[in-house]
């Protein structure tokens, strides 16, 4: 992720010339990226409700969640105030998190709500759902101009096959889980533990290490 935002940034500040938008070079690496991202927070909260953590706790970490998401618009507005991000990943996943938690005693029925999440915007788009209060819905008939967008459908459904494949994973082979990791996997157990402040922080570093080259160059 951090690498695929160093080259945006690269891109934004012309440093390389580069389609985000449509080279499937970078669009297919974003796709696996995010899909990546949302399998790991359905599986997390698999993790979390084994463990009996009550809705307390999962309310201080949402609203660390919903925080770094209103961050997230403010600073995109102050950047690309034509294409900030109103619905991004954190958008989502402050979402889902409340769908996981209400969904999580499906059980099986988790895959085959999730392929249809997965499927339903390929079948079903409405102009309603094309303007900034309802394109968070993702039954768009366009793509909104926006730096991140990251609707409900159809990335619930990947969150909704994370959250089942931890409950089978703890229900079958809980040892994957619970057994210790390499020492040299410490430094990324580090970052796990630290992930929405990485997420938070590193394109604010990335963008002023570029910012201060570029000034220290012109």
């Amino acid at each position: 992720m951090a690498v695929y935002h160093f080259f945006f940034d690269l891109d934004h500040f012309r440093f390389i010339a580069q389609d985000f938008h449509s080279d499937p070079f970078w669009t297919l690496q974003r796709s696996a990226i995010l899909s990546l991202f949302l399998l790991c927070a359905g599986f997390g909260q698999a993790v979390a409700l084994q463990r009996d953590e009550g809705w307390p706790r999962f309310w201080r970490r949402w609203l660390q969640v919903a925080g770094g998401a209103l961050l997230v618009t403010a600073g995109s507005w102050l950047m690309f105030p034509r294409s900030y991000i109103s619905f991004g990943v954190l958008h989502a996943i402050a979402v889902m998190l409340i769908v996981m938690r209400l969904t999580a005693h499906w059980g099986r029925a988790l895959w085959l709500a999730g392929a249809v999440a997965l499927l339903l915007p390929h079948f079903v788009q409405h102009p309603f759902f094309d303007s900034r209060l309802t394109n968070w819905v993702g039954l768009v008939t366009r793509k909104p101009i926006t730096e991140d967008y990251v609707p409900l459908l159809p990335w619930l459904g990947v969150m909704w096959w994370g959250l089942a494949a931890g409950q089978s994973v703890l229900a079958q082979r809980p040892a994957l889980v619970a057994g210790a990791l390499p020492s040299a996997l410490h430094p990324l157990a580090i970052l796990a533990r630290w992930s929405l402040s990485f997420y938070l922080l590193h394109q604010p570093v990335l963008i002023g290490a570029l910012l201060a080259w570029v000034h220290l160059t012109s």
